[in-house]
């Protein structure tokens, strides 16, 4: 907790701010008490989980993983997600280090790792003779 960034937490909070108002739109004034609900129970589970994240990961690895939020912020979740069954479940007993969190992001890569295929089909003109 006292590795605590302020600028990362800005710039998380803006992020989550643009997400929120995606989804917004034209809400009823029935709904927008219960779409206020939701959103202070969706930015305080996001709070608790950022600090879990900050107990458990180095301040280099937390740095990393930010950087890979920025570009993949899928993979970067489910990097958290990954870290924090291990660190409930008890499976991490130290903060994990940068080198720790490279080869578990190498081990998820290998894990996931989409084999593109790509197929040329050739048109053929029908005035076209190959002879």
């Amino acid at each position: 907790m006292a590795d605590h960034d302020p600028e990362l937490e800005a710039i998380r909070q803006r992020r989550v701010q643009e997400l929120m108002g995606q989804r917004g739109g034209a809400a009823s004034p029935q709904n927008a008490g219960q779409q206020k609900a939701q959103e202070d129970a969706k930015q305080e589970a996001e709070e608790r989980r950022q600090m879990m994240l900050s107990q458990i990961l180095s301040s280099e690895a937390r740095e990393r993983l930010s950087r890979i939020a920025l570009v993949k912020p899928d993979k970067a979740r489910g990097v958290e997600d990954v870290l924090l069954r291990a660190a409930q479940t008890g499976g991490i007993s130290e903060k994990v280090s940068e080198e720790r969190l490279i080869s578990l992001l190498e081990q998820i890569n290998s894990h996931t790792s989409k084999q593109t295929k790509v197929t040329i089909q050739r048109r053929r003109n029908v005035l076209d003779d190959d002879d």
